[in-house]
C-alpha cells in the first residue's frame, strides 16, 4: 500500500526563518503554501514574489493553496513560477474548469478547494480536469483551529466518486489535522494531508510528519492508497 501524503503548512512556521524552517520539514512530501488576499478571506499572507523566493530554496515541492478573489486571473501566475500544485477555491473562480485547463497547460497539477459549507456533488463531473480536491476541514483563513467532524460525509462521498470513476484525483484535507484527527480523515477517504501546528508546534517537525504519515497510512483505504 502507498503511504499517504503529508504536506505541512508553513503558516505555523517561523516567517522571519523560512529558509531554517523548510529545511526543518525535508522529509515532507510538499510545502503547503497558503495565499491568502485579505478579501476572500480575512487575512493577509503572502503573495506571489514571495512564493517565488519559497520555490526557489524550498527542499520539497510546491503545494499552493490560493485563498484570494479573482483566482481566474491570478492563479495562472504562481503555475508560471514552477510549482508542482496550484489549488485554487472554486468559490472564487468563475470558469474553474477553464483555470483548472490553463493550470495544467502551464505545467502545474491543478487543484480545487472547497469550504466546508460548499457541496461537492455539483462539482463531480469535473474530476477528471482535476489532480486534486481540497475538502477545508476548517473555515479559511486562519491557523490552529479544530477538525470540523461535519466535513467527514463529504469526504466520503467525494472518494465514492472518484473510486467510481477510476480516476486518480487526491482528496487533501486542510484544517485541525493531528495524530488523532488523521485517523477519521483518512478513514473517510483522503490521502494528503496539510499539517500546521502539529508540524510545527513539534519539538522534532521531522518525527511529527513521520508520526502522521504512520497514522495515516495504516488508516487509508485501499482505493485511497492506489
Amino acid at each position: 500500500m502507498k503511504q499517504c501524503c503529508i504536506n505541512p503548512s508553513i503558516l505555523s512556521a517561523d516567517f522571519v526563518n523560512l529558509a531554517a524552517e523548510l529545511q526543518r520539514i525535508s522529509t515532507a512530501d510538499a510545502v503547503h503554501v497558503d495565499v491568502m488576499d485579505n478579501h476572500f478571506v480575512p487575512n493577509l499572507t503572502i503573495g506571489l514574489p514571495v512564493v517565488q523566493r519559497i520555490q526557489a530554496v524550498s527542499p520539497v515541492p510546491l503545494d499552493a493553496h490560493l485563498m484570494i478573489a479573482d483566482a481566474d486571473r491570478w492563479a495562472p501566475g504562481f503555475a508560471d513560477a514552477g510549482l508542482a500544485s496550484v489549488t485554487f477555491h472554486a468559490e472564487a473562480s468563475i470558469a474553474p474548469v477553464k483555470l483548472a485547463r490553463e493550470l495544467r497547460t502551464r505545467g502545474s497539477k491543478a487543484g480545487m478547494a472547497l469550504r466546508p459549507a460548499t457541496p461537492v456533488e455539483p462539482y463531480l463531473d469535473m474530476l477528471s480536469e482535476l489532480d486534486m480536491l481540497l475538502i477545508m476541514t476548517v473555515e479559511p483563513g486562519f491557523g490552529g483551529q479544530a477538525f470540523l467532524d461535519i466535513t467527514l460525509p463529504k469526504i466520503r462521498r467525494a472518494r465514492a466518486a472518484i473510486d467510481g470513476s477510476g480516476m486518480g484525483v487526491a482528496i487533501q484535507v486542510d484544517g485541525g489535522i493531528t495524530e488523532e484527527t488523521i485517523v477519521r480523515a483518512a478513514e473517510a477517504g483522503a490521502n494528503v494531508f496539510v499539517a500546521g501546528s502539529a508540524v510545527y508546534g513539534a519539538e522534532d517537525p521531522a518525527a511529527a510528519i513521520g508520526r502522521l504519515r504512520e497514522q495515516g497510512t495504516r488508516t487509508l483505504r485501499p482505493a485511497a492508497a492506489e
